[in-house]
């Protein structure tokens, strides 16, 4: 699928914060459940486990800035191994408003601006 997604199409919020409307489909993309977060509060339609960065990456990465270049590029290229995954999410995209839901407290440095970054830059 080669179609463009509007940047309005995929968006991303900390599990933390509350649900809402204009979220659309929310998909959790971490490997482990956020901390202190009941199921029902985080109204998810997907928790997509195949899209979080592997265990020995997160761990590598450990949220340090000073990674976070690296860190996009492993997992890119861990995210190009589940291309069918990455592919299927963005036709998703394409139908409806998504939301990327994360735990991480960065709301800078996390996997879903990666995750989101290659939804709508990258042509599946």
């Amino acid at each position: 699928m080669t179609q463009k997604l509007a940047a309005k199409q995929v968006r991303i919020k900390r599990a933390y914060e509350p649900a809402a409307k204009e979220d659309g489909a929310r998909i959790l993309i971490d490997r482990l459940w956020p901390r202190g977060v009941k199921k029902e509060e985080l109204q998810l339609s997907e928790w997509n486990r195949q899209l979080a960065p592997s265990t020995e990456l997160r761990k590598w990465f450990n949220h340090d800035p000073e990674r976070w270049d690296e860190f996009q590029q492993r997992y890119k290229s861990e995210l190009a191994e589940h291309a069918d995954t990455v592919d299927a999410l963005r036709e998703r995209a394409g139908n409806e408003v998504i939301c990327l839901v994360y735990g991480a407290r960065d709301e800078e440095h996390n996997n879903a601006v990666v995750v989101r970054d290659v939804l709508l830059h990258s042509a599946g």
